[in-house]
């Protein structure tokens, strides 16, 4: 098999986290495509019950909320998505560590701290007295042994989660009105764009994480957001049994067959795709997406994190179907 590039392994790590985590008990929340994005889509609204997502409930809910508030002081972030909204919150001037993919907002402090797997003495060695971080159990409670809060930042299921997960962060850091503020500009913009986008309904699309043909279906929270716009996702069919927990490996020949009229790259960072590779490869000169120029380059950081750039992913599909329309 192909080495797995960052991307997918990350995608294809939370996938298995949440099926490990998953029990009989489940909760179920709606995208709702005029309002509240919950999350991956988001991260309530109602939309098509295709876009509906169940979360499994694990020992860290993405949407736990501190008891309560705690005005930090340090905060080390070790979660590129929970970095971002750290600094869209307002609190970027108490982060005095970060992970070595968090460099995003640019001058973020970053180190060689690890997300992937996290050493807690390296994380204590910046005296924080909040760590932000995805799940992990024993670092968790190391911290927290060690007086730390934590703040859990975990892989949404619809834009509900989104907007929780920062009002969380914003609650954990004294910036719960900023927090708010920045949850309804989200919203509002999110809510303009697809009410404003034409009816999308009867195009397909293909969303490539990486030129491997890594893809994603309808049951992700990517795939969700695209079923915010009505969009029909052409690697759906690859995974109808849930075997790739959402994330299935397509073929050229598949791809040719399926002949998407939106083709989505969120690999133009890791793989140097772009329009201009996929028109070279075998057989995908003759697809419509790349015959009508509707092959969009995405930015792989803001599409595989769910922060506040989340609705440039969405302006983005918008756009895209726009141009389909305008064609």
């Amino acid at each position: 098999m192909n080495q797995l590039t960052p991307l997918f392994a990350l995608l294809l790590a939370l996938a298995l986290f949440a099926a490990a985590c998953g029990d009989d008990s489940t909760t179920e929340t709606a995208v709702d495509p005029g309002g509240t994005p919950s999350g991956e889509p988001a991260e309530g609204e109602s939309v098509d019950d295709d876009a509906t997502a169940d979360v499994s409930e694990s020992e860290a809910p993405a949407d736990e909320v501190p008891a309560e508030s705690v005005l930090a002081n340090r905060i080390v972030s070790i979660n590129p998505t929970g970095t971002e909204m750290l600094y869209a919150v307002g609190a970027g001037d108490m982060v005095v560590a970060v992970d070595s993919f968090s460099y995003y907002p640019e001058g973020t402090p970053v180190t060689d701290l690890s997300g992937w797997d996290p050493n807690v003495e390296a994380i204590l060695s910046y005296e924080p007295d909040l760590v932000v971080m995805d799940f992990n159990e024993d670092v968790q409670s190391s911290l927290e042994a060690a007086g730390v809060t934590v703040v859990l930042i975990t892989a949404p299921a619809v834009f509900d989660d989104v907007y929780s997960q920062i009002q969380m962060v914003g609650d954990a850091t004294g910036f719960g009105a900023e927090a708010l503020e920045v949850v309804d500009e989200m919203r509002t913009t999110v809510d303009e764009l697809i009410a404003d986008a034409p009816d999308a309904s009867g195009l397909t699309y293909y969303h490539e994480l990486d030129n491997t043909l890594y893809s994603v279906t309808s049951t992700t929270f990517i795939g969700a957001v695209y079923s915010l716009f009505g969009l029909t996702n052409v690697a759906d069919p690859a995974d109808a049994d849930g075997v790739a927990f959402g994330y299935p490996q397509l073929s050229d020949e598949y791809l040719v067959d399926a002949n998407p009229d939106l083709i989505f790259l969120a690999d133009t960072l890791c793989c140097a795709q772009s329009a201009a590779t996929v028109a070279e490869r075998p057989g995908w000169d003759q697809l419509s997406a790349v015959e009508n120029g509707t092959v969009v380059e995405l930015d792989d950081d803001i599409v595989s994190r769910w922060g506040p750039r989340l609705v440039d992913f969405v302006d983005s599909i918008a756009t895209a179907i726009e141009s389909v329309e305008a064609g």
